[in-house]
Parts: C-alpha cells; sequence; structure tokens
C-alpha cells in the first residue's frame, strides 16, 4: 500500500482546488491560534530540531511510526522501542487522561486533531507536548490513518513561567516602594498607604503596577535639598 503522504503535503501547501480550506489548512490555524505561536515559530522556531517530530498511525495492524525526535521526546532512543497505543498510553499523565483519551479516539478513526497536553518520559520527567494530526490517504484515496507533528514546549513553558514570576516580583518591588514614600510622606501606615494606590489606579483606570512605575518616576529626582539633608542624617548617624 501506497500512503500519500507527500502529495497530501503538497495540496494542504497550496489549498483545496475548490479554492476553500483544506481540513489540515483548518486544522493548523487552529492550532496556531489556540498556542499563540506563529506557524514558522511552532514548526521551526523552537530551537533545536529534536523538540519537533512526526508521526505515522496506520489503520492496517494498527501500527504506529515514531521519528527519532518523538521518541526522544518520550525517552527512548531511536529504534529502541516499537510505539504502540499500549506504550502511548502508559506515558500519558494521569492529569490529563481524558484529553489523551479523545485525542487517540480522533487518532484511530482519522479524524484531524490538535492536543497541547502532558507525557511521562522514561526517566519520571513530565514534558508538555503540541500534537497535531490529520488523515492520511493511500494512492487510492481511501483512508490509511493518521499523520502528525508533536512538538515539545516544555522549555518554553518552563521560559513563560519565569518571566511571569520576575514580572511579578518587579511590580510588587514597585508597588512596595511606591508605599514606602506615600507612608514616608504623609506619616501612613502600610496599608493606608496601599489603599491610596488602589484608589488613583481606579480612578486613573491603570493597574497599580503600572501606577506605582509611574508615581516613582514622576517623583524621583524630585525630593528638595532639605529633604536630601534630612535623609542624609537619618541615615548616616542610624547606630
Amino acid at each position: 500500500m501506497t500512503v500519500n503522504f507527500d502529495d497530501e503535503t503538497a495540496q494542504r501547501r497550496n489549498g483545496s482546488a475548490d479554492g476553500q480550506a483544506t481540513p489540515s489548512e483548518a486544522l493548523m490555524s487552529d492550532v496556531v491560534e489556540e498556542q499563540e505561536l506563529g506557524a514558522v515559530d511552532m514548526v521551526l522556531g523552537l530551537g533545536e530540531p529534536q523538540r519537533v517530530g512526526r508521526f505515522r498511525f496506520f489503520l492496517d495492524g494498527q501500527r504506529w511510526e515514531w521519528s527519532d525526535a518523538v521518541a526522544r521526546m518520550h525517552g527512548y532512543e531511536p529504534g529502541q522501542v516499537e510505539p504502540t497505543t499500549e506504550l502511548l498510553l502508559q506515558h500519558k499523565h494521569p492529569e490529563d487522561r481524558e484529553r489523551v483519551a479523545a485525542v487517540l479516539d480522533h487518532v484511530l478513526k482519522g479524524k484531524p486533531f490538535s492536543s497541547r497536553h502532558r507525557i511521562i518520559d522514561t526517566a519520571g520527567h513530565t514534558r508538555c507536548v503540541v500534537v497535531a494530526g490529520d488523515r492520511m490517504v493511500d494512492d487510492s484515496g481511501a483512508l490509511a490513518g493518521t499523520s502528525g507533528f508533536y512538538v515539545d514546549v516544555t522549555d518554553s513553558l518552563h521560559t513563560d513561567i519565569t518571566n511571569v514570576l520576575e514580572a511579578v516580583a518587579d511590580a510588587r518591588a514597585k508597588i512596595e516602594q511606591a508605599k514606602g514614600v506615600l507612608m514616608s510622606a504623609y506619616g501612613i501606615s502600610a496599608e493606608r498607604a496601599f489603599d491610596l494606590l488602589v484608589w488613583r489606579s481606579q480612578e486613573t483606570n491603570m493597574k497599580v503596577r503600572d501606577l506605582a512605575a509611574r508615581f516613582l518616576v514622576a517623583v524621583a529626582g524630585k525630593a528638595s535639598p532639605d529633604t536630601r539633608t534630612h535623609v542624609d542624617h537619618a541615615l548616616l548617624t542610624l547606630e
């Protein structure tokens, strides 16, 4: 049996004969929108080639094929194991059981799909993957199975989390600095200083962190010589 894998790929790129989007084009559009990634970034821009790999599932014999990259994502050396449906289920994350079951159902029925879920490799490490696939046909046009790709987004996910945490820490620092200025200027408590920031954020329709940052910029360098003298004295006479 000959599978028209390459021909189908070319048809996807050029669109269907009637000018309408093919199921694969619609699938890729959905995946890109869902993951907020550009098409090029999704397949090529995530870094090392081992982060992206191909798979095929043949209805005849319920046979799977993994590229070397997909095997490594699961913790195996290329050719070390023969992938099976049972093996895929063994690597699913317990909390993603229903999601993986839905993906496998689409694979077995040759339906287009896209999913973001977690797998656990042979070393026990949890990896976050984007998996997308579409129907695969033979030379007569009959359904032969499913073909698609895996993208390992674990590192990019960790980067996103790190960036968020750093942004939160930076925002918190600015808010604390702004509170300190207000506490010193008005002789009020930290709680009342924060209430002032919240009040102004509501009036200006700005987030508290943005208001705090702009407030600090506004007051920076505006202290009078007398104020700086008092600060110098307080700082240098502390014991």
